[in-house]
């Protein structure tokens, strides 16, 4: 495509990534190309990925191309029409296969190559086709131009320069884009016969020698292992070495004889690749790191130090195991399952027979690691050898450089040489203790940093200046060469003895080998733990393999490879088969001391012993302990803190641009919670669900009136959960307003594809159910995954967005408690800090005593697995402490088999529970994974605690996931009473309910699920979990069992705060808390006959009290052993009266004790290089990988969101790990928008947090779904009037006599005109007092709202985009914005005095309410319905809704409270806010005021749509008429509506008695449509409704249902009848009030719908009442009194920047009881306003009257007026018509005119200054300057 190579680089990355954006920007038209510089600095490098991990070369699947473009969906160009379709032929129909033209004379171009090409669809032949050599690699996989330029070889057509033309001309019939790095496979060659043959594959960036290696290894699952670079001493500089020597002798996959092209790869530039290298994945950015650094990065191209960056690198999916020879060939998976494999590929001539017997000789299976070259076959007794590619993949991922050095072509930063990897491993073999095994891990780190430190110049020079690296400096030391490599080896094992052995003598592996088969039969490696194997093969290239001989780290090496299903099987038939029988005679004897069945026998409570005193003080029935509480379900305030950062999350995704989830849509909220297949789980979180309140809370409480029926809601993840996932999935589509929240609890515990589970139906079931499409696609279905482990689920293709994660916040700040907790956590952390505190015994120890015995018998039973040997000593150790301590002096003896810590344990059990009245006691944990064997321990320890007569002291309950709790009576009375339960057939079913009981739970199950623990666990005993299981979540799960909520401080009743043991800073106060009571050893003797007389030491004492302490320890011969801190606090042991007599309410303070494997505690307490423990940098789970070897160690600094960060980069998900198909496709994303991650410490209190999420979220949605309606009460009230007197109370529609004969009510009863003028009615009595006191109150006070739900009939604003409303607001993704159009309408107006041009914008999807001319096509009309026109679907009147400063919130949306109704709405917006309403209300019709209006108020508008409307009406009237209508016939009303209407409601009537029912929320659609139908409705003026009221609808009554009075807010206005009435353009304030007046004295029919109300929202944002009055000499509002609103005319005034109408009417409104004293507080003398109504404030009354003759008003007669309010007074009003009215001596005159001159002009005309006395000071105008036309008014007194 015309690149160019540029020959200065060497590297073409730029122009490859550029070419492929382009390139991919020109194939598709679909997906958008990723950004170059994003795929150059945010992406690690993309390799191929063999699906089924097959390291064949002709694996179809694997892609060489190295280019970073994502895959793209392609669909082929249909072929020419008659062209040949043929697989294998091209499209002329010619031959193209390698069969066939393999002996065919062809003639190549020059400068063309023969290529074969393979097709997906004829998968067994090659394609023969000729391309230039000039777009192929050479044979290092560079200098390939990129372009194509290819010939058919064929039909000959030349001339191809896209490889995608030549792909269709060939026939490839591709789904995915071509690629000629994927379908060039093979240079193709003549051999020596002359025939056309495969040759060497086409180097396309190290594919080939990647194909080689990954053939060599077919048996196994070429993976990677977890490292990063631990400190050594890597003093040797590193050589460059011949890479091709390295791959000469692999054997290439099976049926495939050896090629080789003649090329060798140069070390610094193409290092062997490791098979299976795969792609990060499109998308996924990668941040190039360094551990030396915090965090990830923070901006695009800043990241992490790119000294250890890597390419990211996974394993593919296993090879299929073959058992043809039965040798147990060890997977190299990160899972490491032990499988019976072929044995490796064989060599010509050399093989290697295993001797028979060797296991049964030696005691061991020996472990052969292979190294370097290949290891001969093996044959014989294959089953007693075991043989892993560990060390071998370990050495090919340390020879892959980083491509950030790579690239820069050939720099001296080189790939560590064979030679020092094997010296590197003997250092390190050398130093590993006795009983440690070897850790991939830590080896892969120390090559790392060894290769580092040998190139740290180099590195720092690329870090400085990121330019071409300097030429290799002279003060290197010289490379390690072969010959120096075994004496040098020698040197170092010189140090060890015997325990690491390098044989170097022998001239091949095979013979050594044999050498060393030999050597541990004759038993002369006793002392040795590996044989290191090295020598030299003919071609003189270096051959290695390390043989484990050590007994202690081949058994280690053996099980650690087994997965955790091999091992339950593998202990299953050790106990079935009878291999544990002679384990468990030989424990039958004690030796010496007799036959433990004898003993126990002699210690059985038939035979007087001590003991008995015990029994009978637990039988006291009087004595209570007042201590106990539980507490399991009180919610903490972190636990509230969490909540709401859900809550926050969630509002997050629902605010995005995304529209991914539509809060406002949800009226409820629905949950399922999921959890693991564990009995306790289930009811544990039943119980919390049942104790939260959230069943109440969200409504569900009535179909759950038992904690039984509270089951429902939580499911057991097994084969049953189907039908509940399913149920859900179809209530989630019949509820769309619903919002179901599905919580995977426990989310870590089965993350398996549900496409890999194989024949295990129990794996992949969570995938299969909750990431099914219906859920992910369900747009109310909400998951929110939970787990104490994150980083399972926090992988390059994870589903969960970083931003979508929660994590759980530290409660403390600087010790500072952040959230005022009574508990503080402690868990894993805190334990691992105990062992690091130097003060007394840790908590987490391990028990050496164990350990060595535990030992001592593996090496004698090397058949058994440990965990059965273990397990056996472990139960042996706790029946001997129990006959040890309950059989008195005759048992003393056994106390030296027993360990001390076990010792200490039972007595704790046994002897605590005594000194509690109510017998309160401890729970000891012993953690059996294998449920076999925890049978088998329960079993035992019943027997021996039977037979010792204990079985009322303590329980024993086997803990297994799929049975429920078993608790004997006596235990079960006890624990009912504790709890005050009444029932008599409870039993527990959680471990919290055994608070405070006695017991030993066996917890089985090879992972825990999720089970709570009580607060009376005292001791966690883990020394029989599995040693190497070196993942890090099944570490901390284990250790997370002993995690613990430490009460920080007791009740007032008990003293002092006691503040939490280890949260001081004081170490002695840590070990007196814990080491006094639980590691002394006590007499068995002396302590038990004084178990009911302890003494109390003094309240606040520094030295809190064993559980059983000595009362003398001076008198204690037998102790064994005594701590520092035991000693120290004797003496307060002794003197203590106040001390708390129950041991359960002390320990509440103190975290538990917990015992370890030795070599767990190891690991756990290793610290590495940054400061964590080493187990955090394992592995996270065994179903993900490390992305590549050169990966940063985690930093202590970083936070839990860089730790997800650092995860998501350097993991990715195995092939049966369930996000491993996540991949995205041509996008940078594959995140499911709807799913939440919730991460916390085990046993935090997660399960409480989620489940208050629940509870607050829909209080959310409640409020969400909720308006602040305005509920006032009428004002001005008469009871008596709304009694039904005229229309009969079950009437639906008016009648207009009825109307006409009903008498006007002037009187004004809307709250919200509560402080304006009273208008007079002479049948109308004001009560003002309680008017006047009333205001006066709420005077300070906001208007009276109440907080109503939204009915799926209200009318909404822009936040709410439903599903349904996306098409009715514009917002449709699958359609553009609406287009909208621009018109004009021009019409004149005689008080206008000229044409006014208004603007109408009109949707495309609305231009069918519109006619336009057929020529240019303009607008002409809005099209109007005929009078007899009915159609149940639309609404017949245009709807004008004027509306300002409320484009977001403003009530538009209309489509449900239309029901989906065709209507015609109209927005009346002004000029200046056009651009903004048409952003939010693409689909709405906008008529825009022209911008002489843009500061006028709410009266213009409603002048301008009315007179509209009547022209409207006159055009449609002449439009219809030609059509043959008649002009009366067109439809006149339009509605006039407040943007505030937010719902409507109807008054049900009774039918028979006509009583007001209850009143219902219906339909703007059933309003409308009832009153457009009401009979003669075309004689109605103006026709409204009620505003809402809580007490307005006053049921029970017969209501007059239809009135004759003012109507506001919204209006069926009749355009025709008022065409003579007009609002008033200049109002501001009360305009409608003015217009009903006017039109009521024009005789038109006002009628009010009695049962119908509207409800208005108060929106507090915009509206025509938000005025701001400032001066003109600033624009920022100050305050102003009214009194300077008017100035004297001429005078010097500050101006206001105010429209002089509404400066009046404010001046009016609040002075006019100044202006008319004599008016205040005089409703009988009221102010003669005429032919208008203004507002002049709630003490001045104000009577209207009508200068039109033949208008309506009231008589006058005999009424004197308190003063004569004249506003713009036209022709009509006379000096006649003003003699007919009286006043007041003294009223007051108030003239007002637009200028001065009409002023004195009306004066003179109306002849006033016959009876009003007139002054110069008398005259004022509005504080307007002269261009901004004030107003002018003059005031006088009447004569």
């Amino acid at each position: 495509m015309g690149n160019s190579y540029t020959g200065h680089l060497q590297s073409t990355r730029f122009e490859e990534v550029l070419h492929n954006s382009i390139e991919a920007s020109l194939r598709s038209n679909t997906v958008v190309p990723r950004p170059v510089f994003s795929q150059l600095y945010l992406e690690a490098e993309q390799r191929p990925y063999s699906h089924d991990g097959r390291g064949d070369e002709d694996d179809d699947e694997e892609d060489g191309s190295d280019s970073n473009s994502p895959p793209i969906p392609y669909q082929m160009k249909p072929p020419p029409e008659g062209s040949c379709t043929t697989d294998g032929f091209c499209q002329a129909g010619k031959d193209l296969r390698l069969s066939s033209m393999a002996t065919e004379s062809l003639e190549v171009p020059p400068g063309f190559l023969l290529i074969g090409a393979k097709s997906p669809s004829v998968p067994d032949h090659i394609l023969v086709c000729a391309v230039d050599l000039r777009f192929l690699p050479d044979e290092c996989g560079r200098n390939a131009l990129l372009g194509f330029s290819g010939t058919c070889m064929g039909c000959g057509e030349k001339g191809f320069r896209y490889f995608t033309e030549f792909a269709n001309h060939i026939n490839l019939k591709l789904t995915i884009q071509p690629k000629k790095q994927k379908h060039l496979k093979y240079h193709l060659v003549r051999n020596a016969q002359g025939i056309l043959v495969k040759g060497p594959p086409i180097c396309w960036k190290g594919i080939g020698s990647r194909m080689r290696q990954a053939a060599a290894v077919p048996e196994e699952q070429s993976g990677h292992g977890p490292t990063d670079l631990l400190p050594n001493s890597g003093h040797t500089a590193l050589n460059t070495i011949n890479h091709a020597d390295l791959n000469t002798h692999l054997h290439i996959s099976e049926g495939s004889p050896p090629l080789t092209n003649g090329s060798h790869v140069p070390g610094p530039q193409q290092p062997p690749a490791q098979p299976g290298i795969v792609a990060n994945g499109p998308g996924r950015p990668t941040v190039i790191g360094s551990m030396a650094n915090s965090g990830p990065p923070k901006k695009r191209h800043k990241g992490w130090s790119p000294e250890s960056s890597a390419p990211t690198e996974v394993t593919p999916r296993p090879t299929p195991n073959n058992t043809s020879n039965g040798i147990k060939s060890v997977d190299t998976g990160a899972s490491g399952c032990l499988s019976k494999g072929s044995s490796p590929p064989l060599a010509p001539g050399e093989s290697v027979t295993v001797p028979d017997h060797l296991l049964h000789t030696c005691g061991l299976r020996p472990v052969i690691f292979k190294g370097h070259g290949t290891l001969p076959h093996l044959c014989g007794n294959l089953g007693d050898v075991l043989v892993s590619g560990l060390l071998q993949k370990c050495y090919r991922n340390s020879q892959n450089l980083p491509r950030v050095y790579e690239q820069y072509g050939t720099a001296p930063i080189q790939p560590i040489s064979a030679e020092m990897l094997i010296l590197l491993t003997v250092y390190y073999l050398v130093q590993l203790a006795p009983d440690q095994a070897p850790l991939m891990e830590d080896l892969e780190q120390i090559f790392m940093r060894s290769w580092r430190e040998s190139h740290l110049t180099e590195i720092r020079q690329y870090q400085q200046t990121h330019a071409q690296f300097p030429p290799p400096l002279p003060c290197l030391a010289q490379p390690l060469t072969p010959s120096q490599l075994p004496w040098l080896a020698k040197l170092a094992t010189s140090s060890c003895g015997e325990g690491v052995l390098v044989l170097d003598t022998a001239p091949s592996l095979a013979e050594a080998l044999e050498d060393t088969f030999h050597r541990l039969v004759d038993g002369r490696l006793s002392q040795t733990n590996y044989v290191v194997i090295i020598c030299m093969n003919r071609s003189q290239e270096i051959e290695s393999c390390v043989v484990v001989t050590g007994k202690h780290q081949t058994r280690a090496l053996a099980e650690s490879l087994l997965s955790p299903s091999d091992c339950v099987r593998e202990i299953i038939h050790e106990l079935s088969s009878g291999m544990a029988a002679e384990l468990g005679s030989y424990f039958s004897s004690l030796g010496p001391d007799g036959d433990v069945e004898a003993l126990l026998e002699k210690a059985s409570p038939e035979n007087p012993t001590q003991f008995s005193s015990i029994e009978q003080s637990g039988d006291s029935p009087k004595a209570k302990c007042g201590e106990y509480s539980v507490e399991w379900h009180e919610i903490r305030p972190i636990q509230l803190a969490v909540a709401r950062k859900l809550l926050s999350h969630v509002c997050a995704i629902a605010d995005s641009s995304t529209q991914n989830l539509d809060l406002g849509s949800f009226d409820k909220v629905e949950f399922l919670i999921c959890v693991p297949p564990s009995e306790v789980t289930f009811h544990q979180v039943v119980l919390h669900l049942w104790n939260s309140g959230v069943l109440r809370e969200l409504g569900l409480d009535q179909d759950c009136l038992s904690q039984k029926e509270a089951e429902q809601y939580v499911v057991k993840l097994n084969q049953s959960a189907m039908g509940k996932i399913n149920s859900l999935i179809q209530k989630s589509k019949m509820n769309p307003y619903t919002l179901f929240i599905l919580v995977h609890d426990h989310a870590h515990w089965d993350i398996s594809s549900g496409q890999c589970s194989g024949g295990d139906s129990s794996l992949g079931l969570v995938d299969g159910l909750l990431n099914c499409r219906q859920i992910r696609d369900a747009p109310n279905i909400l998951t929110l995954h939970v787990t104490s482990f994150p980083f399972t689920l926090q992988t390059q293709y994870t589903r969960i967005s970083p931003y979508n994660e929660i994590h759980w916040p530290s409660g403390f700040n600087n010790d500072v408690d952040l959230y005022h907790e009574k508990t503080k956590y402690f868990g894993v952390s805190e334990l691992l800090e105990t062992t690091r505190s130097g003060s007394g015994l840790p908590l987490l120890r391990y028990d050496s005593s164990f350990e060595s015995m535990a030992a001592a018998l593996e090496e004698r039973f090397p058949k058994l697995h440990s965990a059965v040997i273990r397990t056996h000593v472990l139960i042996q150790h706790y029946s001997l402490a129990l006959m040890a301590t309950a059989g008195g002096q005759a048992l003393q003896a056994l106390q030296k088999h027993i360990s001390v810590e076990t010792l200490e344990m039972v007595q704790c059990l046994l002897n605590t529970s005594q000194q509690c009245p109510s017998r309160h006691g401890h729970m000891l944990l012993l953690r059996i994974p294998s449920p076999a064997l925890a049978a088998f321990a329960h079993q035992r320890l019943c027997h021996v605690r039977n037979r010792l007569g204990l079985h009322k002291q303590f329980e024993v309950i086997l803990g297994d996931a799929c049975s429920a709790l078993t608790v004997e009576k006596h235990f079960l009375d006890q624990l009912r009473v504790w709890l005050k339960i009444l029932d008599p057939d409870w039993a527990p079913r959680t471990y919290l309910e055994l608070e405070a009981l006695p017991c030993i739970l066996i917890l089985t199950g090879m992972d825990p699920l999720g089970e709570s623990l009580p607060r009376s666990l005292k001791y966690c005993d883990l020394r029989v979990i599995s040693c190497w299981s070196l993942q890090r979540t099944a570490l901390e799960q284990e250790l997370g069992l002993a995690a613990y909520l430490l009460k920080t401080k007791q009740d007032g009743q008990h003293g002092p705060l006691a503040r939490c043991d280890l949260s001081e800073s004081d170490p002695e106060k840590l070990s007196s808390t814990d080491n006094e009571d639980e590691e002394v050893v006590v007499d068995v003797n002396n302590d038990l006959p004084k178990l009911g007389n302890h003494q109390a030491s003094p309240a606040g004492s520094q030295h809190p009290q064993s559980d059983w302490t000595p009362l003398d320890p001076d008198k204690q011969p037998n102790q064994r052993r005594q701590s520092k801190s035991t000693s120290s606090g004797s003496s307060s042991t002794r003197a203590s009266p106040l001390r708390q007599s129950c041991s359960w309410a002390r320990n509440l303070s103190r975290p538990p004790v917990v015992l370890l494997p030795k070599a767990v505690y190891d690991l756990i307490t290793t610290v590495d290089t940054s400061g964590l423990p080493k187990s955090t940098s394992f592995l996270p789970h065994s179903s993900v990988e490390w992305a590549s070897s050169f990966r940063p160690l985690l930093s202590k600094m970083m936070t839990c969101t860089e730790q997800s960060l650092y995860y998501r980069q350097w993991t990715m998900p195995k092939p049966h790990h369930m996000d491993n198909s996540n991949r995205a496709e041509g996008r940078t994303d594959n995140f499911h928008p709807r799913k939440l991650l919730l991460s916390g410490p085990v046993q935090v209190g997660k399960t409480g947090a989620y489940l208050q999420f629940l509870g607050i979220l829909s209080r959310m949605l409640i409020r969400l779904m909720e308006v602040d309606i305005y509920d006032e009460e009428d004002i001005n009230c008469n009871c008596e009037k709304d009694l039904a007197r005229y229309h009969q109370p079950i009437a639906l529609w008016p009648n207009t006599d009825t109307v006409r004969g009903m008498p006007f009510d002037y009187t004004i009863h809307d709250p919200k005109y509560e402080d304006i003028s009273t208008i007079y009615s002479p049948d109308f009595t004001s009560n003002s007092n309680d008017g006047n006191s009333r205001r006066q109150e709420d005077v300070y006070l906001h208007r009276r709202t109440a907080r109503i739900k939204l009915s799926k009939y209200a009318a909404y604003n822009t936040y709410h985009h439903c599903e349904q409303c996306h098409q009715y607001m514009g917002f449709n993704p699958q359609y553009q914005l609406y287009e909208s159009t621009l018109h004009a309408f021009t019409f004149s107006h005689l008080l206008l005095g000229e044409e006014i041009q208004l603007y109408f914008i009109i949707p495309k999807s609305k231009e069918h309410h519109f006619s336009f001319s057929q020529s240019g096509g303009q607008l002409e009309s809005m099209r109007l319905p005929l009078t007899s026109d009915w159609n149940p679907d639309a609404i017949r009147s245009p709807i004008f809704t004027p509306t300002t400063g409320r484009h977001e919130h403003g009530l538009f949306n209309l489509y449900h409270a239309m029901e989906g109704a065709a209507h015609l709405h109209i927005l009346v917006i002004k000029e200046y806010e056009m651009a903004v309403y048409k952003k939010y209300w693409p689909n709405h019709i906008m008529l825009v005021l022209p911008t002489i209006f843009n500061g006028a108020g709410i009266g213009a508008a409603h002048f301008l749509i009315k007179e509209l409307s009547y022209h409207n009406l006159e055009l449609e009237r002449s439009r219809r008429v030609e059509h043959g209508s008649r002009p009366q016939d067109v439809w006149p009303f339009i509605i006039l509506a407040d943007d505030s209407c937010v719902m409507w409601n109807s008054v049900d009537v009774d039918p028979k008695s006509g009583t007001t029912g209850t009143e219902r929320n219906v339909s703007l659609k059933q309003v409308l449509q009832h009153m457009e139908s009401s009979p003669d409705i075309t004689q109605y003026g103006l026709c409204g409704m009620r505003k809402w009221s809580s007490r307005g609808g006053g049921a029970g009554r017969q209501k007059e249902p239809f009135s004759r009075g003012h109507l506001h807010d919204f209006l069926l206005l009749n355009v025709d009848l008022t065409q003579n009435v007009q609002y008033n353009q200049n109002r501001f304030t009360c305009d409608d009030v003015d217009f009903n007046l006017r039109a009521h004295s024009a005789g038109l029919l006002i009628c009010r719908f009695n049962n119908f109300s509207v409800m208005k929202k108060q929106i507090a944002i915009g509206g025509y009442g938000t005025f701001i009055i400032k001066t003109k000499m600033t624009d920022v509002p100050t305050t102003i009194q009214p009194t300077q609103y008017i100035c004297a005319p001429d005078s010097k005034h500050l101006f206001l920047a105010t429209p002089a109408q509404l400066l009046l009417e404010k001046y009016l409104q609040h002075t006019s009881h100044r202006l008319f004293p004599l008016s205040a507080q005089n409703y009988s003398h009221p102010v003669l306003s005429v032919d208008c109504y203004l507002n002049l404030g709630p003490e001045v009354t104000v009577c209207f009257v009508s200068s039109r003759p033949h208008s309506i008003n009231f008589s006058t007669t005999g009424l004197l007026f308190s003063g004569l309010l004249l506003y713009f007074c036209d022709s009509f009003v006379t000096p006649g018509f003003l003699k007919k009215f009286q006043f007041l001596k003294g009223a007051t005159l108030c003239v007002i005119c637009p200028n001065r001159s009409s002023l004195r002009q009306t004066v003179v005309r109306l002849e006033l200054e016959e009876e009003w006395r007139f002054r110069l000071s008398d005259e004022f105008q509005t504080a307007n300057a002269k261009e901004d036309q004030p107003l002018f008014f003059l005031t006088g007194k009447h004569i």
